[in-house]
C-alpha cells in the first residue's frame, strides 16, 4: 500500500523562494523549480512511477512497516484501519482484487478474513517485497507450528491499474489504499477498468490524498496551514533527472473532488459515500506532510465508496 509522503515537501512552494537564493523568483519560476510547469502523458507517468517504487521499495518498508503491519488494510496515513470502519463488510467468499498493492498488506488482510484475494501492483520491487512478506510469515508459521494458518503466498500480479488483465465480472471486491490513483495520468481509465472487472452491484472502495491538500504545501508543520497554490490548478507534480531536462522520474496527478465524483459516474459506479478520516487522538505519527496538527484542522484522505450500476 505505497502512501505519497514527504517526496513533494522539500519542493513544493510557499513563500516565493525556489531555494536558489533568489527571493524575488516570480511565481512560475517557482513552480519551475517545483515540477509545477509540464503535463506529462499516461505512458512517460507509468514508466517513471514503476522506476521509482521499484527503488524505494525496500526502504519504503523498512520505515512505514510497523505503521501499515504485514497483514492490515490501513486506509490512510491517520492509521484508520478497515477493521475500524468495516467499509468492504463481510468478505467470505468473495472474490477480492486489491489494485496498486504494495505489499499487498490490504489483501494479506481480507485473505486472514476468508476472501479469495489477487493483488496487483504496477512496480515488480513492491511484489517482491510482498513476497519476502509472505516468506516470513510461513517461516514464523512453522515455528509455531500452525500449518493451517493463513500464511501462505498470495497470488501476485505486476499490471497497469489501468489495464488490469481480467474478464469482466470477475471480482466481487475491488479496493485499493493509496495506490495508483494518485500515481496514474488518466484515473478516468482506471475507474472504468476497476468497474470493468466488477461483478453485479460490486463494491469498488479506494482511498486517495484528500484533494484539498494540493492548495496547501506539503509538509507537516504550521507552514502547511496556509494554501499557496490553487485547488483548481490540475498541473501535475513532476521530477526529471538533474536541472529537469532530464528523463522524468516521478510523477503524482491532481483531481478536484468534483473530478473524482465526475470519474466515478462516467465509468458506471455510483458513489455510495464519501469517508474524511479525522486524526486520531492517539496517533502522534508524523508521515511526510501528514501531522496530528494539520490533521486537527485539515482532512488528508479521502475514500470513495462506490458501488457498480447494475
Amino acid at each position: 500500500m505505497p502512501h505519497p509522503d514527504a517526496h513533494r515537501a522539500p519542493d513544493r512552494p510557499t513563500d516565493g523562494d525556489d531555494g536558489r537564493g533568489d527571493e524575488t523568483a516570480s511565481v512560475e519560476e517557482v513552480w519551475t523549480a517545483a515540477g509545477y510547469d509540464e503535463d506529462v502523458d499516461a505512458l512517460e507517468t507509468a514508466r517513471a512511477n514503476r522506476s521509482w517504487w521499484d527503488a524505494e521499495a525496500q526502504d519504503y518498508y523498512a520505515e512505514h512497516g510497523a505503521f501499515l503491519g504485514d497483514a492490515e488494510l490501513v486506509w490512510g496515513p491517520e492509521g484508520v484501519r478497515e477493521s475500524d470502519l468495516h467499509l468492504l463488510g463481510d468478505v467470505r467468499g468473495r472474490r477480492v482484487l486489491e489494485f496498486g498493492a504494495g505489499a499487498a498488506q490490504g489483501a494479506r488482510y481480507l485473505a486472514t478474513r476468508g476472501a479469495t484475494v489477487v493483488a496487483t501492483d504496477l512496480s515488480l520491487g513492491m511484489l517482491r517485497q510482498a513476497r519476502r512478506i509472505d516468506a516470513a510469515r510461513a517461516r514464523d508459521a512453522a515455528r509455531a507450528e500452525e500449518p493451517g494458518s493463513p500464511n501462505g503466498p498470495l497470488p501476485l500480479l505486476q499490471c497497469d491499474a489501468c489495464a488490469l488483465p481480467f474478464a469482466d465480472g470477475s471480482f466481487d471486491v475491488v479496493f485499493s489504499a493509496y495506490g495508483a490513483v494518485p500515481f496514474v495520468a488518466d484515473s478516468a481509465a482506471l475507474l472504468r477498468e476497476c468497474a470493468r472487472v466488477l461483478a453485479g452491484e460490486g463494491l469498488l472502495v479506494f482511498s486517495t490524498t484528500h484533494p484539498i491538500r494540493w492548495a496547501f504545501p506539503d509538509v507537516p508543520d504550521a507552514a502547511g496551514l496556509t494554501a499557496t497554490m490553487s485547488y483548481f490548478d490540475r498541473t501535475p507534480y513532476t521530477e526529471r533527472v538533474g536541472a529537469g531536462e532530464g528523463p522524468l522520474t516521478y510523477a503524482e496527478h491532481h483531481r478536484t473532488l468534483g473530478d473524482r465524483v465526475r470519474e466515478i459516474t462516467a465509468a458506471g459506479l455510483r458513489l455510495v459515500d464519501l469517508v474524511e478520516p479525522e486524526w486520531p487522538a492517539h496517533n502522534r505519527q508524523t508521515w511526510g506532510g501528514w501531522s496530528p496538527l494539520r490533521g486537527r484542522l485539515l482532512p488528508g484522505t479521502a475514500i470513495f465508496v462506490c458501488r457498480r450500476s447494475g
